[in-house]
């Protein structure tokens, strides 16, 4: 019998909480000017960013990169597994510690998509496009999910209350399961990562990311667009291509 614990809850959101950051447009300006002004370049951290747009565009549009690496955002996610398996294909210039399920015994939260997902994929490789699903398949999407999660979590727990290693049990939880972990990374890789896990009608390049992990990228986007106004502006006047 379950308690209130161990009961199964359900969430088609993800969180993404920004819980520190050294990032600032001015990091790109004095890592930029030291190409011309050695210690000199010094004194741009005490200038008005502001009057220095020219030169962030011109860093982005030519795809001078490396000046977009002097700063730092480290953020907590919350999300399906199988967003963090997509996510951790992103390697240069991130850094992840995730929760075990080695360690600690598992919460019972599961991913089920929202109403507003949309659930038939039409197309070939390459060209899919999702349309929206009728209420008849979201009901079995819903009740299919549900059931299955509740399932897979009784026998995890039927299997610690036998004793059984945590690294074991937890073969039988899928991927839809919430994990929680920290990322690391600094703009240039942000906006590499944006690049492919958002969907715009400005991209240079196109791109058809998952919807999960697009949830995911637009929340980290709203976050470093706060910190970093005149690059993500350069990013977006630039389609959205990392430098």
């Amino acid at each position: 019998m379950s308690d209130d614990t161990t009961a199964p809850r359900f969430r088609s959101d993800v969180t993404v909480d920004l819980v520190r950051s050294a990032a600032a447009d001015s990091d790109v300006i004095w890592a930029a000017r030291v190409s011309t002004a050695g210690e000199q370049s010094l004194e741009a951290l005490q200038q008005d960013p502001e009057k220095s747009t020219g030169l962030i565009n011109f860093l982005m549009r030519d795809r001078h990169g490396t000046p977009f690496e002097h700063n730092s955002m480290t953020f907590f996610i919350s999300a399906p597994i199988f967003v963090f398996r997509e996510f951790h294909r992103h390697r240069s210039g991130w850094s992840y510690n995730e929760e075990s399920g080695r360690y600690r015994e598992l919460e019972p939260v599961f991913y089920v998509p929202g109403e507003e997902r949309r659930l038939v994929q039409q197309g070939r490789p390459g060209r899919y496009e999702f349309v929206e699903g009728t209420p008849e398949q979201h009901k079995t999407v819903t009740s299919s999910m549900e059931a299955a999660y509740r399932e897979a979590y009784g026998r995890y727990q039927e299997m610690l209350e036998a004793g059984v290693a945590r690294e074991v049990a937890r073969a039988v939880l899928p991927v839809g399961l919430f994990s929680s972990m920290y990322a690391t990374c600094n703009a240039r890789s942000l906006m590499h990562f944006l690049s492919l896990r958002t969907k715009r009608e400005n991209s240079a390049v196109p791109s058809f990311p998952q919807r999960e992990i697009e949830m995911v990228a637009e929340r980290m986007e709203e976050q470093w667009a706060a910190l970093m106004p005149l690059t993500h502006a350069a990013f977006e006047k630039h389609g959205r291509v990392a430098p």
